[in-house]
Formats: structure tokens, C-alpha cells, sequence
């Protein structure tokens, strides 16, 4: 398996062994996050954020820190040249010469792959448009290794906007490559992409439904995710499916005792906060796994580990 030098722009690019193997590096990036490294002393991140963002663009920023590397970049483009009128390619191939690898975040569907052709450093998709978020697809698999001690056999479900989510699309690609059976709950109006539906259904059993009451008894793990207004054309579209799912202590009366809970952050109402203090609750250590996914992909993109 040859990492170095990679882009990471679809979960689709990666075989079940890279993605096993990466899961492999993430743990064994464990103890390192805790004390620090500078395996990448010398080399820098740009991260290019074109859309807001919180998450993960300080956990690429502390994945790279705490790897002996450093940062630059932006957190909106109102402050970068492109207010000024400069497209994407001409972005990219001015900030290459500052910097190793960039992770870049766009609002256009494409825009990661497209930064990717122009590029002679490697590209992060840090999430583009609603089509896919990678990164997120491998820290979620590696807290459900984490978490559960195994992927096989367990059943996932997706709760919320399956539509314009691209968590969850990464995610379904990936989860696909594994022995699992996955639920997809949502209202009609945001079920999942059909390009996603048709890929995922050749490879495993896939049940859609609106209701979450007679699932949540079978599932091993909760993926739940929230509404994403700014992605609605129509704010009449999203008054209507807002709120549509909350998970509760009485939603979870049924559950497995050992169910886990994911979201990919931020929430809004679909999880209470009394879950937060159950044993259900994972969601603020997957963030915690954001950081050690992320140093894995930095130093095995970088060279620093084979």
C-alpha cells in the first residue's frame, strides 16, 4: 500500500485493506497524540476553509501540531482572495507553494477533486458541498472499532438528513466494504442519495424507513445527524422536516444496553442533552478520534509512516 503523496478526496478511493490499515495507524497514533511527536517537524498544513467550520479544521490543526508540523490558512474565504474574485485553481496553486498537503473545505460539490487536478501536493477533502466528507468517514469507523472491538457484524443505523449530509454518504460508502446491515431513518423528503442507495444495496442489506421507534431495539450503533438548513433551497422545505427526530431517554428505553451514539457535531435539538451523561453517548470522544484519524492520514500522506 502506497500512502505517500495521496489526495484524499472520496472514502470511494480506498480499498477495505488501506481503510483497515489506516484504523491501524490511528491507534497506534494513541499514545503520541498524548505526548506529542515531531515526526512532521518542519512540514506544514494549509487548511483552506471556504465554509465554516469548527471541528475539523482545529482537528486538522491539532492533528498536524501535535505531530511537530504547523499551520496555515483561513477559516472563511470573506478574509482570502477569493472575495477578490480569484477562483479555486488559482488559489490552489498559489498556496502550494507555502505549504506540504492542504485540506480544503468547499460549498460546491467537486470542489476538492477539482483542487486535486491542479495540485502538485496532496489535497484533504475537509467536506465538499453536501456530496462527501472522508476524513469524518474514517474517525467514525475507527470509534466504532474503538468503541465495539469490530465493524463485522454489527447493525448501523443513520438517523436525519440522508440527503444533504455527506457524513453520511462517506460513511455508507465505507460501511459497505464491511459485513454489516444498515438502517436508513429519515423523512421522505431527505432519504439517502440514490447514486449512494444503489452502491451501498449491492453490497449490503439496506432497510429505509421514516419511523425510529421499532429500530432502535436492533441496532448496535445510533448515527444520528441534524437537519442542515443552510443546505435547503427552499426555507419553506426546511420548516417541515425540522425537528423531525429526537432522541430522548424515552427514545432509548428500548435499546441495546451497549448502544453507542454518534454525531458528526454540531447538534441542534435532535439529541437531548440528558443523553449526554448516558452510557450511550459518544460523541464528544469522537472528536478526540478525529485528532489521531487525522494524524495517521497527515503522516502516512507526508512519509512519515509507511
Amino acid at each position: 500500500m502506497e500512502f505517500q503523496g495521496r489526495d484524499i478526496i472520496s472514502i470511494k478511493d480506498f480499498s477495505r485493506e488501506e481503510i483497515d490499515y489506516i484504523l491501524k495507524i490511528a491507534q497506534a497514533m494513541e499514545p503520541i497524540a498524548a505526548k506529542g511527536s515531531d515526526m512532521l517537524k518542519g512540514k506544514i498544513l494549509a487548511t483552506l476553509f471556504f465554509e465554516p467550520s469548527t471541528r475539523t479544521r482545529l482537528s486538522f490543526e491539532a492533528a498536524m501540531h501535535k505531530l511537530g508540523g504547523s499551520t496555515i490558512g483561513f477559516a472563511e474565504a470573506e478574509i482570502a482572495s477569493v472575495k477578490k474574485g480569484e477562483n479555486l485553481a488559482d488559489t490552489i496553486r498559489t498556496v502550494e507553494n507555502y505549504a506540504d498537503v492542504i485540506a480544503v473545505r468547499h460549498p460546491l460539490e467537486g470542489a476538492a477533486r477539482l483542487a486535486a487536478e491542479f495540485a502538485k501536493i496532496p489535497i484533504i477533502n475537509g467536506g465538499s458541498g453536501a456530496e462527501e466528507h472522508p476524513t469524518q468517514a474514517l474517525l467514525d469507523l475507527y470509534t466504532i472499532k474503538k468503541e465495539k472491538g469490530k465493524i463485522d457484524g454489527l447493525k448501523i443505523a443513520f438517523v436525519g438528513d440522508l440527503r444533504y449530509g455527506r457524513t453520511v454518504h462517506s460513511l455508507a460508502y465505507a460501511l459497505s466494504l464491511y459485513n454489516v446491515e444498515l438502517y436508513l431513518i429519515s423523512p421522505e423528503t431527505l432519504k439517502m442519495r440514490r447514486e449512494v442507495l444503489q452502491t451501498i444495496k449491492e453490497r449490503i442489506p439496506v432497510t429505509e424507513k421514516t419511523g425510529l421507534e421499532k429500530i432502535i431495539p436492533l441496532v448496535d450503533v445510533l448515527y444520528v445527524t441534524r437537519i442542515q438548513k443552510e443546505r435547503f433551497p427552499d426555507p419553506a422545505e426546511y420548516a417541515k422536516v425540522k425537528g423531525s427526530y429526537k432522541i430522548d431517554l424515552k427514545t432509548l428505553s428500548d435499546a441495546k444496553k451497549d448502544l453507542i451514539i454518534l454525531h458528526p457535531l454540531p447538534r441542534v435539538d435532535e439529541i437531548a442533552s440528558e443523553v449526554d451523561n448516558t452510557s450511550f453517548a459518544r460523541y464528544f470522544q469522537q472528536v478526540w478520534n478525529g485528532i489521531v484519524a487525522r494524524m495517521a492520514l497527515l503522516a502516512l500522506i507526508l512519509g512519515a509512516v509507511k
